[in-house]
């Protein structure tokens, strides 16, 4: 049918009747056949595609066939019967797909298959903006001259997603991408993501549920495992999961988000936290998220202040309206990291990581709490000057924490003394009892010499100040 177009220059309607027969009763065949033997899309194939087009029923057989030549012959070598894995098959079926757009008069099945050709069709671009094969770069190179079509594969994949959401009456968006250079930001590998995540809020603002349909065939993809997705995922789902029930998923969506956890890239914890944040306020998500403790726990040493802030935000979101005691082991983790926090220059993260002391003390299971108290000790000096800062939330904050350490430790002297404002006194009653501690409070305490704040540089040197005198033990202070 292909070499008798070609021929004849121009379609016979005899011969389109009986392609479009053929089509409906064998599509996968077709598909694969009108692929290899006019990859280039030439005219003749050109009118074919364009033939199918006119029909929705042979439109509903040949658009799935299309999208899984897309979705599975770069990734996984999909081969045919003959084992032909022609690597140019994907690109070839984008340009099937970019045909039958020009041409489509039944928008239905276009819907139906919208969410997969979308996503399908993002992967095409930044598969292609990476080292492409010689075969597909010799491929499009003669597609370009004789066509006129975009340089490259992914501007023309670009072209083909532009297409696709102006069929489906999402103007707005392409617009709105092309404003804030979102087209361009997709082309590029390393900025991909974002504006993967530019495209969920512009297509979230003009269609919530097309937005709601693309989070669930990202969702369902997860079932594959697809490393290649996981990334672009993550930074669409950050932008929907709060309006989006993704509970039925939850034990996947927590796996990958764990990946990304671990991953040395800054990037990809940022967009797993805030994935995060926002599942971390779902009760049912709570267990899911609660495993993740552990890599949670070491993300609050990083050195992005923002990473840290989100990982507290997902422990607070967790501890909050708690009612199941926490374990004895990971109260010891925490109670042992964050006091190292703090003293932190940023005074969110400190006021953060005090509420979130404050709750885990509150929480922690009754067969525990003896086994705990050595480690609590640690943070008492600390959390006692903060009860001094100068910012009243933080102090509040403080104070609250304090009192419910001194109560955990059944140490009814410190709370008295807390609660009458009798800072040298409360220093001196600290130190009596934790003598074995002197130097190592002393090391908590120099900060604050050189602290902006009058009130608590002038605790500071009074503290050490006294040491030095009476202490004989501890170490003379340099210059």
């Amino acid at each position: 049918m292909h070499q008798g177009l070609t021929a004849n220059g121009s379609p016979g309607e005899e011969l389109l009747t009986q392609f479009l027969r053929v089509t409906k009763a064998y599509p996968a065949d077709v598909v694969v056949t009108l692929l290899r033997c006019a990859s280039s899309c030439d005219r003749a194939a050109a009118s074919m595609w364009r033939t199918i087009a006119s029909s929705e029923m042979a439109l509903e057989k040949v658009l799935p066939e299309l999208l899984y030549v897309i979705e599975d012959w770069p990734v996984h070598s999909t081969c045919t019967s003959d084992e032909d894995n022609t690597p140019v098959f994907a690109l070839a079926a984008t340009r099937g797909i970019w045909e039958i757009l020009q041409m489509i008069r039944c928008p239905g099945p276009l819907v139906e298959y919208f969410p997969c050709l979308l996503v399908a069709l993002l992967f095409q671009v930044l598969a292609s903006t990476e080292q492409m094969p010689e075969e597909v770069d010799t491929f499009w190179r003669g597609c370009q001259e004789q066509q006129n079509l975009p340089t490259n594969p992914s501007r023309f994949a670009v072209v083909t997603i532009k297409a696709l959401l102006c069929h489906l009456e999402c103007e707005a968006v392409v617009v709105s991408m092309e404003r804030k250079c979102g087209w361009d930001t997709l082309l590029r590998p390393d900025t991909h993501h974002y504006a993967v995540g530019l495209l969920a809020r512009e297509i979230r603002r003009v269609s919530s549920p097309l937005c709601s349909r693309i989070t669930l065939h990202l969702l369902e993809l997860q079932g594959r495992e697809e490393p290649h997705l996981e990334l672009p995922t993550v930074a669409f789902l950050v932008e929907v999961l709060d309006w989006v029930d993704v509970s039925e998923w939850g034990d996947s969506l927590v796996q990958m988000l764990s990946r990304h956890l671990l991953s040395a890239c800054p990037e990809r914890r940022r967009l797993a936290l805030r994935a995060l944040v926002v599942l971390s306020k779902d009760p049912a998500m709570a267990d899911g998220v609660w495993t993740l403790t552990e890599s949670l726990t070491s993300l609050l040493w990083d050195a992005d202040e923002e990473l840290v802030v989100m990982a507290l935000c997902v422990f607070l979101n967790e501890v909050r309206g708690r009612h199941t005691p926490i374990s004895t082991l990971t109260a010891q983790e925490l109670v042992e990291a964050l006091p190292t926090l703090f003293g932190y220059e940023n005074i969110r993260v400190q006021l953060l990581s005090v509420r979130l002391f404050r709750k885990v003390l509150k929480l922690v299971e009754e067969e525990g709490k003896k086994e705990l108290e050595t480690h609590l000790i640690p943070s008492l000096m600390p959390l006692f000057f903060l009860t001094n800062d100068e910012n009243e939330d933080l102090a509040d904050a403080s104070w609250e924490a304090a009192i419910c350490a001194f109560r955990f430790l059944r140490r009814k002297d410190l709370t008295n003394l807390l609660k009458a404002d009798k800072p040298g006194w409360f220093c001196d009653c600290l130190v009596e009892s934790e003598k074995k501690r002197v130097v190592e409070f002393m090391c908590q305490i120099l900060p604050y010499v050189e602290s902006p704040q009058e009130r608590l540089k002038e605790m500071a040197l009074r503290f050490i100040g006294w040491q030095c005198h009476w202490g004989g033990a501890v170490t003379p202070l340099g210059p």
